[in-house]
Protein backbone atom coordinates (compact mmCIF):
# COMPACT_ATOMS: atom_id res chain seq x y z
CA UNK A 1 0.00 0.00 0.00
CA UNK A 2 2.76 2.24 0.66
CA UNK A 3 4.24 1.85 -2.37
CA UNK A 4 1.41 2.78 -4.37
CA UNK A 5 1.00 5.60 -2.70
CA UNK A 6 4.51 6.67 -2.75
CA UNK A 7 4.25 5.89 -6.78
CA UNK A 8 1.72 8.18 -6.69
CA UNK A 9 3.05 11.27 -4.59
CA UNK A 10 5.93 11.05 -7.51
CA UNK A 11 4.36 10.26 -10.56
CA UNK A 12 0.81 12.16 -10.76
CA UNK A 13 2.40 15.59 -9.66
CA UNK A 14 4.71 15.42 -12.70
CA UNK A 15 2.17 14.22 -14.92
CA UNK A 16 0.05 16.82 -13.67
CA UNK A 17 3.39 19.40 -14.81
CA UNK A 18 3.91 18.20 -17.82
CA UNK A 19 0.68 18.69 -18.79
CA UNK A 20 0.02 22.36 -17.38
CA UNK A 21 3.43 23.48 -19.60
CA UNK A 22 2.12 21.68 -22.81
CA UNK A 23 -1.67 23.09 -22.11
CA UNK A 24 -0.52 26.62 -21.39
CA UNK A 25 1.50 26.59 -24.46
CA UNK A 26 -1.25 25.38 -26.34
CA UNK A 27 -3.93 27.30 -25.13
CA UNK A 28 -1.90 30.23 -23.28
CA UNK A 29 -1.12 30.75 -19.91
CA UNK A 30 -4.65 33.25 -19.22
CA UNK A 31 -6.67 30.51 -20.25
CA UNK A 32 -5.26 28.00 -18.32
CA UNK A 33 -5.35 29.72 -15.00
CA UNK A 34 -9.12 30.47 -16.45
CA UNK A 35 -9.89 27.09 -16.78
CA UNK A 36 -8.30 26.08 -13.53
CA UNK A 37 -10.55 28.41 -11.25
CA UNK A 38 -13.32 27.39 -13.38
CA UNK A 39 -13.25 23.77 -12.55
CA UNK A 40 -12.32 24.54 -8.71
CA UNK A 41 -15.89 26.78 -9.05
CA UNK A 42 -17.68 23.78 -10.88
CA UNK A 43 -16.49 21.44 -8.76
CA UNK A 44 -17.65 23.27 -5.48
CA UNK A 45 -20.60 23.64 -6.28
CA UNK A 46 -21.45 19.99 -7.90
CA UNK A 47 -19.62 18.85 -4.61
CA UNK A 48 -22.50 21.01 -2.23
CA UNK A 49 -25.26 19.93 -4.66
CA UNK A 50 -24.31 16.23 -4.71
CA UNK A 51 -23.75 16.48 -1.04
CA UNK A 52 -26.80 17.74 0.07
CA UNK A 53 -28.51 14.95 -1.93
CA UNK A 54 -26.95 12.59 -0.35
CA UNK A 55 -27.54 13.77 3.02
CA UNK A 56 -30.92 14.30 2.36
CA UNK A 57 -31.00 10.50 0.75
CA UNK A 58 -29.62 9.26 3.96
CA UNK A 59 -31.87 10.87 6.35
CA UNK A 60 -34.97 9.51 4.29
CA UNK A 61 -33.43 6.10 4.67
CA UNK A 62 -32.72 6.46 7.89
CA UNK A 63 -36.37 8.01 8.39
CA UNK A 64 -37.44 4.42 7.42
CA UNK A 65 -35.61 2.69 9.38
CA UNK A 66 -32.91 1.47 6.09
CA UNK A 67 -29.48 1.65 7.53
CA UNK A 68 -27.96 4.35 4.55
CA UNK A 69 -24.73 2.26 3.76
CA UNK A 70 -25.20 2.94 0.10
CA UNK A 71 -25.26 6.48 0.82
CA UNK A 72 -22.17 6.61 3.06
CA UNK A 73 -20.31 5.33 0.49
CA UNK A 74 -21.70 8.33 -1.65
CA UNK A 75 -20.76 10.47 0.76
CA UNK A 76 -16.91 9.13 0.38
CA UNK A 77 -17.01 9.33 -2.80
CA UNK A 78 -18.08 12.98 -2.75
CA UNK A 79 -15.83 13.96 -0.20
CA UNK A 80 -12.57 12.68 -1.93
CA UNK A 81 -14.06 14.16 -5.29
CA UNK A 82 -14.65 17.60 -3.69
CA UNK A 83 -10.89 17.70 -2.21
CA UNK A 84 -9.47 16.28 -5.41
CA UNK A 85 -10.58 18.98 -7.45
CA UNK A 86 -9.65 21.95 -5.03
CA UNK A 87 -6.57 20.56 -6.16
CA UNK A 88 -4.88 21.91 -9.13
CA UNK A 89 -4.78 20.03 -12.21
CA UNK A 90 -6.24 18.18 -14.95
CA UNK A 91 -5.49 14.65 -13.66
CA UNK A 92 -6.68 15.43 -10.15
CA UNK A 93 -10.02 17.34 -11.71
CA UNK A 94 -10.81 14.39 -13.71
CA UNK A 95 -10.84 11.82 -11.22
CA UNK A 96 -12.84 14.50 -8.96
CA UNK A 97 -15.58 14.62 -11.38
CA UNK A 98 -15.79 11.01 -11.64
CA UNK A 99 -16.04 10.89 -7.94
CA UNK A 100 -19.01 13.52 -8.24
CA UNK A 101 -21.21 12.59 -11.19
CA UNK A 102 -23.17 9.69 -9.77
CA UNK A 103 -23.45 7.33 -13.06
CA UNK A 104 -19.40 7.78 -13.08
CA UNK A 105 -18.71 7.04 -9.30
CA UNK A 106 -20.42 3.43 -8.84
CA UNK A 107 -17.15 1.55 -9.91
CA UNK A 108 -15.47 3.47 -7.11
CA UNK A 109 -17.73 2.80 -4.59
CA UNK A 110 -17.50 -0.78 -5.57
CA UNK A 111 -13.82 -0.88 -5.06
CA UNK A 112 -14.14 1.38 -1.25
CA UNK A 113 -16.64 -1.23 -0.64
CA UNK A 114 -14.01 -4.15 -1.20
CA UNK A 115 -11.74 -2.38 0.44
CA UNK A 116 -13.63 -1.91 3.80
CA UNK A 117 -14.70 -5.26 3.34
CA UNK A 118 -11.02 -6.16 3.15
CA UNK A 119 -10.35 -4.10 6.67
CA UNK A 120 -13.43 -5.69 8.23
CA UNK A 121 -12.01 -9.32 7.45
CA UNK A 122 -8.72 -8.18 8.74
CA UNK A 123 -9.92 -6.77 11.76
CA UNK A 124 -8.23 -3.16 10.72
CA UNK A 125 -11.59 -2.06 11.25
CA UNK A 126 -14.21 -2.59 13.67
CA UNK A 127 -18.12 -2.10 13.03
CA UNK A 128 -19.63 -1.69 15.83
CA UNK A 129 -23.79 -2.84 16.17
CA UNK A 130 -26.34 -2.82 19.19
Amino acid sequence: MFRWLLLFILVVPALEIGLFVWAGGYIGPWWLIILIILTGIIGAWLAKQQGLETLNNARESMSRGVPPQEHIFDGICILIGGVVLLTPGFITDAVGFFLLIPITRRPFKNLFKKVARKWIDNGKFTVYRR
